[in-house]
């Protein structure tokens, strides 16, 4: 392991780099700890929210006949935050009528009602989506922000290279000036490609995955309103 490290090309470019060199070097090892935080951050956010939302959905189902007796509240999940607000909005509409009915009859939902629910899934369907697609910008960013510094560091790798090669301070301290120069300029353009490379597949696939998501969010809220208007629907007489 000390081996490989005291022979890894990377390594080797940093240490002969300068002050400036090794502040870009510096600045692709951060934004490479970023991808990885973002990525892994969201991943795990959308894995722990996926399974469970099958629970949910599974205790839902064999509940459907009372669409609003689950329990949630306690719960902090988007599936959770769809299911309190068709619960909560629902309940409310129910007891408006109920009271304008004067309990003389079970209280139902008209189809206003019904939409009014729907545009409150619909909110809230929107703000959980964009709460998963928070900071994915900062994956974004890396991927066009990497390959420059890793060129700027080529650049400036390359004018060290001339610049020592004008001072002319002799065939062996020119030599080992020029192979500095160079190996900080071709390390810094490698090194720019490993961060963004794996910034441009993870942001594909959480913009994919969060897609899909959202996608299975809508799904489930659909079913959840199928189910209370079946439940709760007023029976219109022409």
């Amino acid at each position: 392991m000390n081996l490989f490290l005291l022979t890894n090309p990377l390594l080797e470019a940093y240490s002969g780099a300068d002050p400036f060199g090794k502040g870009i070097f510096l600045s692709l090892l951060l934004l490479s700890i970023g991808t990885w935080i973002v990525f892994l951050q969201k991943f795990l956010s959308q894995k722990h929210a996926r399974a469970k939302g099958r629970q949910l959905i599974t205790t839902f189902e064999k509940k459907r006949h009372h669409p609003l007796g689950l329990e949630t509240s306690t719960l902090n999940h988007p599936y959770a935050s769809l299911y309190n607000t068709l619960k909560s909005h629902a309940q409310e509409l129910l007891q408006k009528n109920r009271s304008v009915l004067q309990e003389r009859v079970p209280a139902t939902l008209s189809s206003s009602d019904v939409e009014q629910l729907d545009t409150y899934l619909q909110s809230t369907l929107s703000t959980e989506i964009q709460s998963m697609e928070k900071n994915l910008f900062v994956l974004s960013t890396i991927v066009s922000l990497a390959p420059f510094l890793g060129l700027l560091g080529t650049v400036w790798g390359i004018l060290l290279t001339f610049q020592e090669l004008q001072a002319g301070t002799g065939a062996i301290q020119s030599n080992t000036a020029m192979l500095g120069g160079l190996a900080m300029a071709l390390g810094t353009t490698v090194f720019g490609l490993l961060v963004a490379i794996p910034a441009l597949v993870g942001y594909n696939y959480l913009k994919a995955s969060t897609s899909q998501f959202a996608k299975e969010m809508e799904d489930f809220s659909q079913i959840m309103l199928a189910n209370v208007e079946l439940q709760y629907r007023q029976i219109e007489l022409k």
